[in-house]
């Protein structure tokens, strides 16, 4: 393939996921209010699954606390976004909760809530080692949240081995 007819292919590629993102976005938006949606709130709940899955606990109902704990820190985190980012993040989420969106562009096809760890993780394995910057971008966005988000609670700081600031 000429490099001229891949540089054509990705910005079609490129048009199309901004368009059908933003089709997505004006039925079912990633955000509301300022806050996750239902539908961004499965996302980011699979992709915390996914992402954190060492770090969470075991035991069924501490983790789908530390999962709520996650969201909830999601949220207080898209306070201090700009609104140019929270449109963005609003339309890859309800991208990404879209069929198509979720096998175009993460390449997963089961729903969120019902795929398997391993399919997210390696979907995102997927998006983060592809070719088209879109889903470089898409990938590094939802793990740089997701962890940024959970790793700002201090009772997440021991399982890093970290103590906590220094008392001067």
């Amino acid at each position: 393939m000429q490099r001229r007819t891949l540089l054509k292919l990705g910005a079609a590629s490129a048009a199309v996921l901004l368009v059908a993102g933003g089709t997505a976005a004006l039925l079912q938006p990633g955000l509301e209010g300022g806050t996750l949606s239902t539908s961004g709130r499965e996302v980011f709940s699979a992709v915390g699954r996914a992402v954190l899955d060492k770090t969470l606990p075991a035991d069924d109902g501490a983790r789908q606390i530390a999962l709520n704990g996650l969201l909830s820190r999601v949220d207080a985190l898209l306070l201090s976004l700009p609104p140019h980012a929270l449109a963005e993040l609003s339309q890859l989420l309800a991208l990404l909760a879209s069929a198509a969106g979720r096998r175009t562009l993460a390449g997963l096809s089961q729903p969120w809530p019902e795929a398997s760890v391993a399919d997210i993780q390696l979907a995102l394995q997927d998006m983060r080692l592809s070719r088209l910057a879109l889903r470089q971008q898409a990938y590094a966005a939802l793990h740089e949240i997701t962890a940024g988000a959970y790793f700002s609670d201090p009772a997440s700081w021991p399982l890093l081995g970290y103590p906590g600031p220094l008392k001067i």
